[in-house]
């Protein structure tokens, strides 16, 4: 299962805050989709998806300041 969470308009920290609080809820196996807007979050969220040993499956800009990548627990 994987859960959307829309972090776009949320400046850093906020969006790596929100992806561990819903990381936190799933079960091994499942991730989150994490759209956002913040430029430091492209560095922040795959350097804390590596410490925890997640899995980035796609990581990918889809606008002029906007991305989404998806992490796997």
């Amino acid at each position: 299962m994987i859960v959307k969470l829309e972090t776009a308009g949320l400046v850093c920290p906020f969006p790596l805050e929100e992806a561990k609080a819903a990381m936190a809820k799933l079960n091994a196996g499942d991730g989150i989709e994490i759209e956002f807007d913040c430029t430091q979050a492209t560095e922040t969220i795959p350097n804390w998806a590596a410490e925890e040993g997640y899995e980035v499956t796609h990581f990918d800009q889809i606008g002029d300041a906007k991305w989404t990548i998806t992490v796997v627990k």
